[in-house]
């Protein structure tokens, strides 16, 4: 199997609530030589279709509808010639920056394919209604977004999210993974559900 995971940080801003941060994003490119699924392209379109160079991309892939994940999705998805997939519970996010719909939906079981690998969605609402993950065995890997980091849950103080829902979320979809899976996150660095599973009580105890 020669698939594998390349990872880009992008950085730019995220908006919401009246608030506006600098934010640095990780961006996923999963494949081989020949084809790739990119998941969160933000901020930056030039930067990940260099990355991608001439390789096929099969799919765009958006973890959640926060505009630091999407706000430059439609134009790497030209560049990159992929449809853009959402989970429709993300739809009211998607429709603050975009007037037309994404290309596709996401629902909790869809398996996208690259390179030999299977990825599978998992709906893991909380950080947002329409929030997704993405688990990939054959790689040992899932790619959380905002729902899972290093540390803890995503973040649950803002509009449209639920912090008991997140944990529900990572009780029954993430942490029910192998203890050895890697997490890649949305922003940040990596960890693993065996560094984060011990630490749900505590998660729990703080409430954010």
């Amino acid at each position: 199997m020669n698939a594998r995971v390349e990872n880009l940080v992008t950085s730019g801003t995220f908006s919401l609530d009246g608030g506006t941060w600098d934010v640095d994003n990780n961006v996923w490119i999963v494949g081989d030589d020949s084809e790739v699924i990119v998941i969160d392209p933000a901020h930056d379109p030039e930067a990940i279709k260099a990355a991608v160079g001439d390789r096929k991309t099969l799919a765009v892939l958006l973890t959640h509808g926060h505009d630091d994940h999407i706000r430059a999705a439609v134009e790497t998805a030209e560049l990159l010639g992929a449809p853009i997939h959402l989970h429709p519970a993300d739809r009211m996010l998607w429709d603050t920056v975009y007037s037309e719909a994404p290309d596709a939906d996401i629902a909790d079981g869809d398996v996208f394919t690259v390179a030999g690998v299977d990825l599978t969605a998992k709906h893991t609402p909380g950080h947002s209604p329409g929030s997704s993950c993405f688990v990939a065995p054959a790689l040992g890997a899932v790619f959380s977004g905002d729902t899972l980091f290093q540390g803890g849950p995503g973040a649950t103080g803002r509009s449209f999210s639920s912090f008991e829902t997140i944990i529900e979320s990572i009780r029954a979809s993430l942490l029910t993974l192998p203890s050895d899976t890697v997490v890649y996150t949305g922003h940040g660095g990596a960890t693993t559900i065996g560094a984060e599973a011990p630490h749900l009580a505590d998660w729990i105890a703080r409430g954010h």
